[in-house]
Order: structure tokens, then C-alpha cells, then sequence
């Protein structure tokens, strides 16, 4: 049995998640899927199989986008200084 069907993936996705909190992006990559699969499992088909575990992740999530304003801004400074250091060379 594929470990990565239904609810097992779903499961497997969020502890994952929990365990480093990583982001939606970060998950999936790590699991080589789309974004959009990944999200959709957590916030949605992982309530109806467990919803134990649906609150511990939604949780990972609220955290991860209440500082998605921070990481993207931090992003922006690196890349614009990165393109500075280069013009001085």
C-alpha cells in the first residue's frame, strides 16, 4: 500500500509539519508535491481523519503566516543587498 494515499499522506504531511514547522512550501518540497496538494490536506481533508492533529497543524500554520510578512521582507533586503555587493565589484 502507497503510503502516500488519503489519509496516511495526510497524516504523514501534517506530523511532518508539526515536527519542524516548516511551511507549506517547505512540506511540499520536501515531499515533491504541489502546494496547492499540500495545503488541501492540511486544511481541509485532515479535519474530517483526524481532528486532533488538524488543530496541532492549523496552529503551525496561523504561526507561519503571521510571520510570512517577516521572510519575505527579510528576502527582499538580502536580495537587494546581494545585487549592491555585486555592483561594487
Amino acid at each position: 500500500m502507497d503510503i502516500f494515499a488519503g489519509k496516511e499522506r495526510c497524516e504523514v504531511i501534517a506530523q511532518y509539519v508539526i515536527d519542524t514547522g516548516t511551511t507549506v512550501r517547505g512540506a511540499a518540497k520536501h515531499f515533491g508535491m504541489s502546494k496547492s496538494t499540500v495545503h488541501k490536506d492540511l486544511t481541509y481533508k485532515l479535519k474530517f481523519y483526524n481532528s486532533a492533529l488538524y488543530k496541532s497543524v492549523k496552529e503551525v500554520l496561523e504561526i507561519n503566516k503571521s510571520e510570512r510578512h517577516l521572510r519575505g521582507g527579510e528576502a527582499t533586503r538580502i536580495k537587494y543587498l546581494t545585487k549592491k555587493i555585486k555592483q561594487l565589484k
